[in-house]
């Protein structure tokens, strides 16, 4: 198999394993774009928004801040600090990353989302040799992308045709895709530590402002994990 084949094939692969991700990013888009207007945040705006920030909870917590007349340095601080969790997914990519070149390394950074990071790295972790898993990241990256534009668009043109469309509940299909994309990985003790952990954290901290619950819920996830990693390792060496 050619090298350019087996590109090609890792990069529709992401593509197409991202296709339940895009399904239930649709409905949070179209609502992001219904409500920008109302917000304050006129109609192009919105779409500039998804295409130069692409992080689907920033944006709404920005529009929240920008309807309430927050200033602009709160309003990017805020956002700064809801997107804190994306540390953590660098990190736990960087071995896999590393040796890519720059112009790799800053779009895929760019285009990370907790979606792509889910599927790319359960394909890191798979056993094959394959030199060209990060085209496979990348094939996540796009299809993503090109969709949370999509449906903002959407949602800015159907803000003006339908009234009360961001009050249908079209939210909960997030809900549904995020619990797919958790339930394959809790095979293990500190897997499953990690998330009951932090749903119980979350569901604690759920009335902090400017949802600093979501970080705390994540440092907890990670401090549980380590905590339980050293037991799991040996109960497998005994």
């Amino acid at each position: 198999m050619t090298d350019l084949l087996s590109r090609r094939i890792e990069f529709w692969r992401g593509a197409r394993d991202s296709v339940p991700m895009l399904i239930g990013a649709a409905p949070l888009a179209v609502i992001f774009g219904t409500l920008a207007p109302p917000s304050g945040l006129s109609g192009t705006g919105a779409v500039l928004m998804s295409l130069l920030v692409f992080a689907g909870s920033s944006q709404f917590i920005a529009l929240t801040l920008l309807a309430s007349g927050t200033g602009v340095a709160l309003i990017v601080l805020t956002t700064l600090v809801v997107n804190l969790r994306h540390l953590l997914y660098s990190a736990n990519l960087q071995p896999q990353v590393s040796k890519l070149p720059q112009r790799w390394r800053l779009p895929l950074a760019f285009w990370l989302t907790d979606e792509t990071f889910a599927l790319t790295q359960r394909r890191y972790s798979e056993p094959d040799p394959s030199p060209f898993k990060h085209w496979y990241y990348l094939g996540s990256c796009v299809v993503m992308y090109l969709n949370w534009l999509l449906w903002t668009v959407t949602g800015v043109v159907l803000g003006h045709t339908v009234a009360g469309i961001s009050r249908l509940g079209l939210e909960f299909a997030m809900v549904a895709t995020f619990t797919a994309i958790v339930a394959p990985f809790l095979r293990t003790r500190p897997m499953v530590a990690s998330a009951l952990a932090s749903a119980a954290v979350a569901l604690l901290a759920r009335g902090l402002p400017y949802k600093l619950g979501l970080m705390l819920a994540a440092l907890a996830g990670v401090i549980v994990g380590v905590w339980f990693q050293p037991e799991e390792q040996t109960d497998e060496a005994a």
